[in-house]
C-alpha cells in the first residue's frame, strides 16, 4: 500500500524542498518532526544514507508495487543525498519501519504546516504529515499499512506534545492507500490539486 509523496524532498532552488513552501518564523520554529517509538511489534530508525538502510530503500523503491505510487525509483545515488538531506535539514525525516525486527516499510514525516499541503486545510505549524511505503510484499493487502499508521499517530502524539493532528494525503485514485487511512482512524477532508497529483486528504487528530 504505497502511499504517493510525489516528488521526495531533497533541497532545490533557495534552501527549500521541492514539496516545501516559504513559510514564516512562527511555523519554522515547530522544529523538525520528532523520532516517534512505536507500539511493539512495530519499530521504526532512522534511515541511513548509506549501507543496508540505503541498500533496502533503493530496492523497495524499484518495486513493481511501489514504484508506480512513490515516483521515486532512482539511482542509490540519488537515494544518498535525499536521506542525508532529509536527516539534515527541518523538514521531513526518514525512518525504516520494522515488525518483529524484520523490515518492511518506509515512512517520512514532515511538517505539515510547510508543504504544499497546507493551503489546503487550517494546518497548524506542529501537524505532521505521513508517508508509507510498504516494501515487503508479503506484507500488502493485510492491513499492516494501517497499523503502522495508527502505531506512528500514537508515537508521533506521545513524541510532540504540541502536535494535535496527523495528516495524510494519498493519490485521490488510491484506493488501498485511502482504505488504510480510514482504518487508522483518519477522516477525510477534501480533495486537493497538489502540484503532483490530486490527492485526497485524511486527518486524524489527538483525542
Amino acid at each position: 500500500m504505497p502511499e504517493s509523496s510525489g516528488s521526495a524532498p531533497a533541497a532545490g532552488a533557495g534552501g527549500l524542498c521541492r514539496r516545501e513552501i516559504p513559510v514564516d518564523a512562527r511555523v519554522l520554529a515547530a522544529g523538525p518532526p520528532p523520532e516517534p517509538e512505536p507500539a511493539a511489534p512495530y519499530a521504526a530508525r532512522p534511515a541511513r544514507p548509506h549501507g543496508a538502510d540505503l541498500e533496502t530503500v533503493h530496492a523497495w523503491m524499484h518495486l513493481p508495487h511501489v514504484a508506480p505510487f512513490f515516483d521515486q525509483a532512482w539511482s542509490r545515488e540519488r537515494w544518498a543525498e535525499e536521506i542525508a538531506a532529509q536527516r539534515a535539514g527541518t523538514f521531513s525525516r526518514p525512518f525504516i519501519v520494522s515488525r518483529d525486527g524484520a523490515d518492511l516499510a518506509y515512512v517520512e514525516l514532515y511538517r505539515a504546516a510547510r508543504d504544499v499541503v497546507a493551503p489546503h486545510y487550517d494546518a497548524d505549524p506542529h501537524d505532521i504529515g505521513f508517508h508509507i511505503a510498504i516494501g515487503d510484499p508479503g506484507a500488502i493487502g493485510r492491513g499492516v499499512g494501517a497499523e503502522i499508521l495508527d502505531a506512528f499517530a500514537a508515537a508521533v502524539f506521545a513524541a510532540d506534545p504540541a502536535c494535535r493532528r496527523i495528516v495524510m494525503e494519498p493519490d485521490a485514485g488510491n484506493a488501498a492507500a485511502c482504505r488504510a487511512a480510514r482504518k487508522a482512524g483518519l477522516a477525510f477532508i477534501t480533495e486537493a490539486d497538489l502540484p503532483h497529483k490530486r490527492a485526497a486528504l485524511f486527518v486524524r487528530a489527538r483525542e
